[in-house]
């Protein structure tokens, strides 16, 4: 049997009247948590929707497709599609709320930006990548403004909304990995896995590395996100982490000289980045690991 899917203005309201507004701007908990944090299957007839997910989880429905969230990240959503949404109590973030009708005024050539417009996507952000800080700050200054009632506000909205709109569509292309081949996705990984283990000692960033590889850093994060679900941090991160583990269980330094032997100039900051990365402090993940290990 087809099931019902209602027709809101915003998500629960049925007036029946012409909008008297063009774009609104809420946050996600002002309405999602009044409906149990989640937003029941429905569709706009004449509102385009922009999402701003800066903290929590959830997951996206399309249809009868579900996606799961993981911020920061941004979901659009033209009129006429089924959507819903749930979300964990922790959500954070922005519901835009616009006319489709404007989007029509948006400036620059709409070829390819138009194709992107005409289906709802779940874009991914890494806040490594230049275009993606400046469209989470863009999002939260119209936020910002809309809050603020100053002159100049409804230009600066609609501005807001096409620099959002734009970025947001290049992101989404450039994660199509299709685009990268998988033998030179293969070989770069292997780059990285050997300079990691060079350098590890040394606490080189993202960028050192990828200037080794001979791409920018938001690519070579693109690369190891589609190989391993990872950004190139957590590679470099957690090659620290496993080699602090084998000095803590097969050799008798302590805490402090393992640290130093890292390249940590503060034993304390050794100590918080392992319980960040490990669960558990250097010395209780050694205390437990070797009453395992006598055990077994």
């Amino acid at each position: 049997m087809t099931r019902h899917v209602p027709t809101y203005e915003l998500y629960g309201e049925t007036s029946g009247k012409e909008p008297d507004f063009w774009l609104h701007c809420e946050t996600i908990p002002s309405r999602s948590s009044l409906h149990h944090w989640e937003i029941k299957l429905h569709r706009h007839a004449s509102f385009f929707q922009i999402l701003y997910i800066d903290t929590g989880a959830g997951d996206a429905v399309f249809g009868e497709q579900s996606h799961a969230i993981q911020p920061p990240a941004v979901v659009t959503v033209p009129p006429g599609f089924d959507h819903g949404f749930r979300f964990s109590k922790d959500i954070d973030g922005l519901v835009i709320t616009m006319l489709s009708a404007n989007l029509s005024h948006l400036p620059g050539d709409r070829s390819q930006l138009g194709e992107w417009l005409a289906a709802p996507h779940l874009t991914a952000l890494d806040t490594a990548d230049p275009d993606a800080a400046y469209l989470m700050q863009s999002l939260r200054r119209l936020d910002e403004e809309y809050r603020n009632n100053r002159s100049g506000r409804s230009e600066l909205l609609a501005s807001y909304v096409a620099l959002a709109l734009r970025l947001t569509a290049r992101i989404s292309y450039q994660e199509d990995i299709s685009q990268f081949p998988a033998d030179e996705n293969e070989r770069r990984m292997e780059q990285l896995a050997g300079l990691i283990q060079q350098h590890f000692r040394s606490h080189r960033p993202a960028s050192f590395y990828a200037r080794e590889i001979g791409v920018s850093p938001t690519h070579l994060n693109r690369i190891v996100r589609a190989t391993s679900g990872k950004t190139a941090h957590d590679l470099i991160a957690g090659r620290l982490v496993d080699e602090a583990k084998r000095e803590l269980v097969f050799t008798l330094a302590s805490v402090q000289e393992i640290s130093y032997r890292l390249g940590f100039a503060d034993p304390a900051y050794f100590s918080r980045f392992f319980l960040k990365h490990a669960g558990e402090t250097p010395k209780d993940w050694r205390k437990r690991e070797r009453i395992r290990l006598e055990r077994a």
